[in-house]
């Protein structure tokens, strides 16, 4: 569960800010999924939560989107939540993630849901469930034959995937930002140089496609033929938490369809930016005809 406190004014450190405060359901694997249904993408969510009033709403909330919650375990421990704040203009200053549930996430839950993996058009990983999870996840996509793409959901998270990523287990796409990006490969990428040389990096370690999220800049998206910058759609900036989840969903529900990975990047990018005008972490009245209104 997302706790999302925006100051009505610049942040002052050390002291109290005047400004509003909201729950709301959150978790990047959670949005990324409930993105994908209300685009239209049928989604099954492997995942936990807590045995707690906020468990509880939010497997309600992720039903009612159209996400089956089948293969969601409730554990007893308490439900992860997210605070985060947000300075007047909606940028992010600091969050704190309580992540404890996705330690529920095991490799016992990945093996309960093999039949919806093995099924599946796509698989998407985030960072947050314990190694050993990831390792078993990529290792059942692997033995089915499903494309997986990757979110690495944080620095230190993306510090943890990095050796899950080899030639032995490719992966077809992965999508951080340019700090994730320097903690996968252990490079600099604050240079165009740079950049261009983390990217290299994952595609020699098996990596299929390197879409890295640039903010305000847009995006870059690398593949086996080259790359290619993709602007941002311009949008007034209420709440930017959970945009680079609607980008991914998006890409996803558009390549599921056929489309080439350079056009649902773009059309990520759309959604993107109806997300960030809702302060909503995912915006209620998105739709693909939604989307494509903005292309």
């Amino acid at each position: 569960m997302d706790l999302k406190a925006r100051s009505h004014a610049s942040i002052l450190a050390g002291t109290s800010n005047p400004g509003t405060s909201a729950l709301s359901p959150g978790g990047v694997g959670r949005n990324v999924a409930e993105n994908l249904a209300r685009l239209g993408t049928r989604v099954h969510l492997v995942s936990a939560v807590g045995n707690d009033v906020l468990g509880e709403e939010l497997l309600a909330v992720t039903g009612e989107a159209g996400v089956d919650t089948g293969y969601v375990r409730v554990r007893p421990v308490r439900t992860g939540t997210y605070a985060a704040v947000l300075d007047t203009d909606g940028e992010l200053v600091v969050a704190v993630a309580d992540m404890v549930a996705a330690d529920e996430i095991t490799p016992l839950a990945i093996r309960a849901a093999r039949e919806a993996m093995t099924l599946a058009g796509l698989i998407v990983i985030d960072g947050n469930p314990p190694v050993e999870a990831l390792r078993h996840a990529l290792a059942e996509a692997a033995e089915a034959g499903v494309p997986v793409v990757i979110d690495p959901v944080s620095v230190p998270k993306a510090a943890r995937i990095a050796p899950l990523l080899t030639q032995e287990r490719p992966v077809f796409l992965v999508s951080p930002n340019r700090a994730e990006l320097a903690a996968l490969t252990g490079l600099r990428t604050d240079t165009d140089l740079g950049l261009q040389a983390a990217i290299g990096t994952l595609h020699e370690r098996g990596v299929r496609w390197v879409w890295v999220r640039l903010g305000a800049e847009g995006s870059l998206l690398s593949g086996p033929d080259g790359g290619r910058r993709i602007p941002a759609i311009a949008s007034e900036v209420v709440d930017v938490t959970g945009a680079g989840d609607a980008m991914l969903a998006a890409f996803c529900h558009e390549l599921l369809r056929g489309a080439d990975p350079f056009d649902a990047a773009r059309f990520g990018h759309a959604a993107a930016a109806l997300t960030v005008a809702s302060p909503d972490t995912v915006c209620p009245d998105l739709t693909d005809q939604l989307v494509r209104s903005l292309l």
